[in-house]
């Protein structure tokens, strides 16, 4: 049920995004979805992409610092409070969310992916499950972006 997200740390300056970037593709690696992160110094790009140990391979090779982190994809109703309902599950729970994004609109009007980033991956799942929120397999979140 975790996806595995790539985390990459760049030098905030004009132009370092595309470094990494370039190197996916010219790999042949598509980036299903991105979240950019900055301070002062750097920044964090988090990559989800289909054949994650591949990328790292190719990114660390040109000489890109890159992290592996388990991640979620989580499907959200896209409505209004479908993501407070979402969030519900982890009331008392102890649980943080470090991070969110999206991975891909489903089925517009009906559903969202988001990417949820959180300290105990395994158990916010059954958290979620409990409360009837649907989080993805791999398969699923990549059939999700028509990956």
């Amino acid at each position: 049920m975790k996806l595995t997200q790539l985390s990459l740390f760049l030098e905030n300056r004009p132009g370092a995004l595309r470094l990494p970037c370039q190197v996916l593709g010219l790999a042949g690696i598509d980036i299903l979805s991105m979240s950019l992160a900055d301070t002062q110094q750097f920044g964090i790009l988090r990559i989800v992409v289909k054949d994650p140990d591949r990328a790292r391979k190719v990114l660390e090779e040109s000489g890109c610092v890159v992290k592996a982190t388990d991640v979620l994809a989580v499907e959200v109703p896209d409505r209004a409070g479908g993501l407070a309902d979402m969030l519900g599950a982890f009331e008392g729970s102890g649980l943080s969310i470090e991070y969110i994004y999206p991975l891909a609109a489903g089925h517009r009007g009906k559903t969202a992916v988001l990417v949820l980033r959180v300290e105990e991956p395994e158990r916010a799942a059954k958290l979620l499950q409990a409360r009837q929120v649907r989080v993805l397999t791999r398969e699923q979140a990549f059939e999700a972006v028509g990956a």
